[in-house]
């Protein structure tokens, strides 16, 4: 079993500008089979944008995404983790803070996200959600995944 973040994050981050449309986050997303990205400035955090907040926040109001910015949509000021916290810190702040997601930061910058889907592969590579985590995504007809 993994001791530290470092040893179940996904490395490397998905990001975009705050100015950012959200359509352009969608479609980095898309792009990069993600859930969610980084909101940052000069490789400074500044929030977590997910799919979830660009559908409850903008579209189920009738908003046009092409029209409102990355960060004016974001969860700001996000709880973060360290590549060296131990993994049992990564799940007390997940329960804690009822979140999916944690932005790995090493010296103030992001470098992975840790998710429920990778402590779960982690931890009990048997249980359904490791299962589901390490599925491959549904793909649209024309080849995107869904």
């Amino acid at each position: 079993m993994a001791d530290f973040v470092r040893d179940v994050m996904t490395p490397g981050v998905v990001a975009v500008r705050p100015d950012a449309s959200l359509v352009e986050a969608a479609q980095l997303m898309r792009a990069q089979d993600v859930g969610d990205v980084l909101v940052t400035v000069d490789e400074q955090l500044i929030g977590v944008l997910t799919d979830r907040d660009i559908t409850l926040r903008t579209v189920a109001d009738g908003v046009d995404p092409l029209t409102v910015s990355a960060q004016a949509v974001c969860t700001p000021n996000p709880v973060v983790i360290g590549p060296d916290d131990a993994v049992s810190t990564a799940v007390a702040l997940m329960r804690d803070h009822a979140i999916r997601r944690l932005p790995v930061l090493a010296d103030g910058h992001p470098v992975g996200m840790v998710s429920l889907g990778d402590l779960a592969v982690a931890q009990d590579p048997d249980s359904a959600l490791a299962d589901i985590s390490r599925a491959e995504p549904d793909t649209w007809p024309g080849g995107n995944p869904v």
